[in-house]
């Protein structure tokens, strides 16, 4: 098999994402963005005018390049590894359909992450910002609903747009939520939650709306799916209300609850299957939150510290 140039062999790669891994369209412009971005880095550094570089001519020096670049214009470590993690996915691509045999990324390392930590919402000021919605609009009823579901079941903003009304179960209390990757699960939601959804559904019911078999479980003002850019907006103004002195999105929600799970002891391989991770690591880090609060306590309170 002739080997590709970089470039149709990307188009390749960034196809099968949505075809083969089913990756949403936010995610499938990330990869496009990153990746388009190492191309041009090895188009202009080593490629000659005459020809193209072939997949068989990248080494991990030249990856090594690309990173020592991205340094230099102050990417973050994450930034950077998320970028390599592209990079990485690429070439683990071209071994599968058999273009390459070694991928160069081998003997290339991630760059250390720092450990941050989560920024999250105490109970009290969480209670504040749900607690100053009120209800006596379409809207309000609506934007109450929305935030009592995200605080309650800890789902990504994503997740809550993507909502149609038959996804709710008002009589078991659950939710069947679509994840990352087309992963579905069914989650509890609260009673609190329940309770606005219900007040808005009935709202809704009333409102001049065409709507279809299934429809999306929260409008816009004009009939249309809410959009998460949406959700942050009216959280941000609602925060603003509360005069709560933190840069807050709707991702602190989701933060928000599993520190508020951890905190009042719920184990952490549930709150992994809650919160929809693959892996046990990446809910780990909101461990540190209470460790660091533990210890900032403990500080505080020894006599001998």
């Amino acid at each position: 098999m002739d080997l590709l140039s970089l470039k149709s062999a990307a188009k390749s790669f960034l196809e099968s994402l949505i075809v083969e891994k089913g990756y949403s369209v936010h995610t499938h412009r990330g990869y496009v963005v990153d990746l388009e971005e190492f191309l041009n880095f090895i188009g202009e550094n080593f490629s000659s005018q005459d020809e193209s570089i072939e997949i068989k001519d990248v080494s991990n020096l030249m990856i090594r390049a690309y990173l020592g670049a991205l340094y230099k214009k102050k990417n973050k470590k994450s930034t950077m590894s998320r970028k390599l993690s592209a990079v990485r996915s690429f070439f683990k691509f071209l071994i599968k359909k058999g273009f390459i045999e070694n991928t160069p990324t081998e003997f290339v390392t991630s760059p250390k992450l720092d450990k941050n930590i989560p920024v999250y919402l105490s109970v009290d000021d969480m209670f504040r910002v749900l607690d100053s919605i009120t209800e006596e609009t379409f809207l309000e009823l609506r934007n109450r609903a929305i935030f009592e579901t995200l605080y309650s079941t800890g789902i990504r903003v994503s997740e809550i747009v993507g909502l149609n009304t038959f996804d709710i179960d008002l009589n078991n209390k659950s939710i069947r939520v679509l994840g990352k990757g087309n992963r579905e699960r069914i989650l509890p939601i609260g009673e609190k939650a329940i309770y606005s959804i219900k007040r808005y559904i009935e709202k809704l019911q009333k409102q001049p709306f065409i709507f279809d078999d299934n429809p999306p479980l929260f409008f816009n003002k004009n009939g249309g799916r809410l959009s998460a850019r949406s959700i942050a907006r009216i959280l941000d103004k609602l925060v603003r209300k509360c005069a709560i002195l933190l840069s807050v999105s709707p991702h602190t929600l989701r933060h928000t609850f599993a520190t508020h799970m951890l905190d009042a002891g719920a184990d952490l391989r549930v709150v992994q299957e809650l919160l929809g991770h693959k892996s046990l690591s990446t809910t780990q880090r909101y461990t540190h939150v209470s460790i660091a609060r533990l210890m900032e306590t403990y500080d505080k309170a020894h006599p001998r510290r």
